[in-house]
């Protein structure tokens, strides 16, 4: 039997209802510099609303006989690429048309740290931007931190899409089965989601942030993506405003699936989540170890040592990257605790990226089954995660995982520095894409903080790395083999 082609209409279909949502959005910060008396960026985003709704609209009537037929396993994972990979495009029209006027590559690169939830930026002067511009990647950011969620519950009820196939596709892959079906995890997922952004807001506004950056940092606090209004991040806020933003990076790098066990009366599962608590162990060492190092090499007093160490780790390890103080200088023994927290990542099936907790767990599991089995060879010893036998396919699909995201880093590290980046800037900046963390550290970075430095080649392999590293690595990989594309 001759190989049949995917139907990409019902792809399409999806896409362009994507699109209009995404022109829908950017009327918020259209009205933003409307009403700030900034009409020339206003216009800039009523026109980058109008082409996007345009394309969406057509789009979505040029596939609306795909209507009543259900995806399968193919369709979904390359619709889920197709999202991710073709929102940037038309989400960085407004960093194009209007302030700051980027080139098409940066615009995309910008845009896809914004949906990614990398954080990491080409634009520098924050502060002097448009309103609506910094108001926009905060809600690219929001947007994607649990973008999956909004498109299981707006579109997939139309197409008929079943299970769980399409969270699997975004790497969320601990919801087990708490819920019976996609689109009522969906919904409390994005109740829960929004519950926490709207509290976020309102304990920065009453700790002193002034209202548009109570909104730009909440948005991107709860997306763990780090877009702020401020080229110094959160180094200018007191205290007490830092501490809250610790809070609210490490609730939402906790799986989302307790929180919505937790508001349908569930409420041991949270609290006897096995990842939840090697992560807080993991993050508890890691701020001890730093704190102790630079209270030994530095002269800063223990409250403010321990409050920037606790800051810059959780926001390293969520994946969230907003920062204090001078991390950059803090020595290499920082650095490398840093890079180790922010390679293993937060928590599965939260917005954080990285490995995450749940997949080194279950390959230190492995790993100590198989040890243990070579000293004992005459018993038959299997891997377990909370009392549970973890199956083969679970064991390989982490391994691959792993094998996969260490390779990749250092293949697109090497790539970086043929197109003529620096070692040391190469490796941290495929390190924070690839892990959606946001942190720039090396020689290029050094001048602004940002990534503008970069040639154009290495912006689009860090653009790649950011599209992997929040797909999960594989969901993108796959659709690269020539037998995804046969039946």
């Amino acid at each position: 039997m001759p190989d049949r082609m995917i139907d990409l209409r019902p792809i399409v279909y999806v896409v362009g209802r994507v699109l209009i949502v995404l022109a829908i959005l950017m009327l918020a910060p259209a009205v933003v510099d409307w009403r700030s008396g900034d009409e020339r960026n206003a216009r800039d985003f009523l026109e980058s609303a109008i082409i996007t709704g345009t394309v969406g609209l057509l789009l979505s009537i040029a596939t609306s006989n795909a209507l009543g037929g259900s995806l399968n396993a193919r369709q979904a994972y390359l619709m889920t690429v197709a999202i991710w990979g073709l929102v940037p495009g038309f989400g960085g029209l407004p960093f194009m048309l209007g302030e700051p006027h980027l080139s098409f590559t940066q615009a995309y690169f910008e845009a896809t740290s914004g949906v990614t939830t990398t954080g990491g930026t080409v634009i520098f002067g924050l502060a002097d931007q448009p309103a609506g511009l910094n108001l926009w990647r905060a809600m690219l950011n929001n947007f994607g931190g649990l973008g999956i969620a909004f498109v299981a519950m707006i579109f997939l009820p139309v197409m008929r899409v079943g299970g769980m196939q399409y969270f699997r596709t975004e790497g969320f892959d601990t919801f087990g089965k708490a819920l019976p079906r996609a689109t009522d995890i969906a919904r409390q997922l994005v109740l829960v989601y929004f519950g926490l952004t709207i509290l976020c807001g309102l304990t920065y506004r009453a700790l002193g942030m002034d209202s548009l950056s109570s909104v730009v940092n909440a948005m991107t606090t709860i997306a763990t993506g780090g877009f702020s209004n401020n080229d110094s991040s959160f180094t200018g806020f007191a205290p007490q405003i830092q501490y809250s933003a610790v809070l609210f990076m490490f609730l939402a790098s906790l799986p989302y699936i307790r929180y919505v066990q937790l508001i349908n009366g569930q409420t041991r599962p949270l609290w006897q989540d096995s990842q939840a608590r090697a992560y807080l162990r993991i993050l508890a060492v890691a701020v001890a170890a730093v704190s102790i190092w630079r209270l030994m090499t530095s002269d800063q007093g223990v409250e403010e040592v321990f409050r920037e160490a606790l800051f810059n780790l959780i926001s390293v390890q969520s994946s969230t990257g907003f920062g204090i103080g001078s991390f950059s200088g803090w020595g290499g023994f920082a650095l490398v605790v840093a890079f180790v927290v922010g390679t293993l990542g937060a928590c599965s099936g939260s917005t954080a990226a990285g490995l995450s907790i749940f997949r080194v767990q279950v390959a230190a599991a492995a790993l100590a089954a198989q040890i243990r089995q070579i000293a004992t060879p005459s018993r038959v010893l299997q891997a377990k995660y909370e009392g549970r036998v973890i199956e083969d396919d679970v064991i390989s699909g982490t391994i691959l995982f792993i094998t996969a995201y260490v390779l990749l880093m250092g293949l697109m590290t090497v790539a970086m520095t043929l197109v003529g980046v620096d070692p040391i800037s190469a490796l941290w900046a495929v390190w924070q894409a690839i892990g959606n963390i946001g942190y720039g550290l090396g020689p290029l970075v050094a001048r602004t903080g940002t990534f503008v430095d970069y040639p154009d080649a290495a912006i689009w392999i860090m653009s790649a790395a950011m599209l992997m590293g929040r797909l999960g690595l594989l969901a993108f990989l796959v659709i690269l083999l020539p037998r995804f594309w046969r039946d």
